[in-house]
């Protein structure tokens, strides 16, 4: 895979797509983990009203951040816009951001989805929930995360592998409220009742629900928005039609969200402007692009979700803190792996 080649390959790759790099005072550089489907528009509009210049290198999270570590302070890279929150909190360490104080972005944007420091920003919200098969599970007997390790889901439960980034940060977040010991113990009773051993990505879960191999499945949302609206594929629409959206722990902390989210590098030769499209990226015309294109939650509370994921009806998130899951990754990744979570 692309982020295990060595780093000096790894720019070779790369140096074709940012040749057109620039330091140019009208200009921003930015490194997307987001495909170009997903951002490109929004960064085209930006430019089309202030006349900055935007140009975009795309490519997967963990090569990106490799990469803006290897240039080091010759990166051109102005603003780094990634997936999760555990990968934000992965760049703050490694030295390669720098916090900004904003007031405009800092009134925009609810405290827990952005770091207490300034260094990192969520965009949009994602919800990693649990999907059940209408036909065989009634949402009654469905209440939290943790009833995910009753005996009574034995051999019924889908999920992705612990090297994961999403499950991770969900075992990070239940670090965070429950410790680590209890959590230890949900995660070897979650895992004792998989269907099977964890294979595949959000989108696999859900069709093994749909074709009968297990029961219930933890997915992210925006997964099942694509799925039940995809054009290309009828069995991936077929598969989420026939299973539902259970928002977990409504009745106490709420249901995990996590990010996609953006920060400035620390070497940003063009900072005012990374931070004109910081935000831009929170304004209300991007945020209701986003929910409706990528079926995301707007992280402005004003900006209402899309009508599909309106019709999955509301429901209470956690608020937790989001650099908690970075800082309480390795014990996750730990915790996940003493509970034989492969």
């Amino acid at each position: 895979m692309l982020k295990y080649l060595p780093l000096i390959l790894l720019s070779t790759l790369f140096s074709a797509i940012g040749s057109s790099i620039s330091y140019a005072s009208g200009e921003v550089n930015v490194y997307s983990a987001r495909k170009e489907a997903l951002i490109k528009p929004l960064l085209d509009n930006f430019s089309n009203d202030t006349g900055v210049k935007v140009n975009l290198v795309t490519g997967k999270a963990d090569a990106l951040l490799s990469r803006i570590k290897h240039e080091g302070r010759n990166t051109p890279a102005d603003l780094f816009i990634t997936t999760d929150s555990g990968r934000l909190h992965r760049a703050k360490q490694a030295g390669v951001l720098q916090a900004i104080q904003d007031t405009q972005i800092e009134q925009t944007i609810p405290g827990h989805l952005r770091d207490p420091e300034g260094y990192w920003f969520g965009l949009s919200q994602r919800s990693r929930v649990i999907f059940y098969a209408k036909d065989r599970v009634k949402p009654s007997e469905l209440s939290s995360y943790e009833d995910l390790a009753d005996p009574k889901w034995k051999k019924r439960i889908c999920i992705r592998s612990s090297n994961n980034i999403y499950n991770q940060s969900l075992v990070a977040s239940m670090i965070a409220s429950n410790g680590e010991k209890a959590t230890e113990k949900w995660a070897k009773g979650l895992v004792d009742n998989f269907a099977r051993r964890p294979k595949g990505g959000d989108r696999d879960q859900i069709k093994a629900v749909a074709a009968g191999q297990c029961d219930i499945a933890v997915a992210n949302t925006y997964y099942y928005g694509k799925m039940l609206t995809s054009k290309k594929d009828a069995t991936q629409r077929a598969a989420a039609n026939k299973v539902a959206v259970f928002w977990p722990n409504q009745n106490d902390r709420g249901t995990h969200v996590n990010i996609s989210g953006a920060a400035i590098t620390a070497a940003s030769k063009n900072k005012t402007n990374a931070i004109k499209l910081l935000q831009y990226l929170v304004s209300d015309e991007a945020q209701q692009w986003y929910a409706k294109v990528n079926f995301e939650y707007p992280v402005v509370d004003k900006v209402n979700a899309s009508q599909l994921l309106q019709s999955w009806g509301n429901f209470k998130a956690d608020t937790i803190n989001l650099s908690k899951l970075g800082s309480n990754n390795a014990a996750a990744v730990k915790l996940m792996d003493r509970a034989g979570w492969r």
